[in-house]
């Protein structure tokens, strides 16, 4: 590094310039840099990557759990264990929602059986007409017939 003395007694540190080492010449997310020395001591650009985005629960957008945060391009390579839980809806639905839709599907066919069950009982109320009813006998009535049977015994 060179020093300059500059007027009124300001010193000014010249700076190695660092050139790009890609086409791509302006700041963008895709053209990030970061300053590194070489063994030579040299100043250089390397070019991190993108990070990935950590994948999220379709339905409650919740981050999932024991998945990597890898970009699109490294996921086609990955093999399937590693992109998924091994679960129903493992890699694509958190444990929660999960638990919740199969106790919606479990509640949902409880409610169909109920609703069989309900038509079944009113198709048989429709198809036998109701007998009529004995007048009921009174107690005094109810008593009398009981002794009899006892004196016949």
């Amino acid at each position: 590094l060179l020093s300059l003395v500059l007027p009124r007694g300001k010193t000014s540190e010249m700076v190695n310039r660092l050139t790009y080492r890609r086409r791509l010449s302006y700041n963008t997310k895709s053209n990030r840099r970061k300053v590194s020395k070489t063994p030579g001591g040299r100043l250089v650009y390397l070019y991190p990557g993108k990070r990935g985005s950590i994948p999220k629960c379709g339905d409650c957008k919740s981050k999932l759990r024991g998945l990597p945060a890898v970009r699109p391009k490294k996921l086609m390579s990955m093999s399937k264990r590693q992109k998924s839980v091994n679960r129903s809806y493992g890699g694509s639905r958190c444990h929660k929602c999960v638990r919740e839709r199969i106790i919606r599907a479990f509640l949902i066919e409880e409610q169909k059986i109920v609703v069989r069950a309900l038509k079944a009982q009113q198709s048989q109320q429709k198809q036998k007409p109701q007998k009529p009813q004995k007048p009921q006998k009174s107690q005094q009535q109810q008593k009398q017939k009981q002794q009899q049977t006892k004196k016949k015994k």
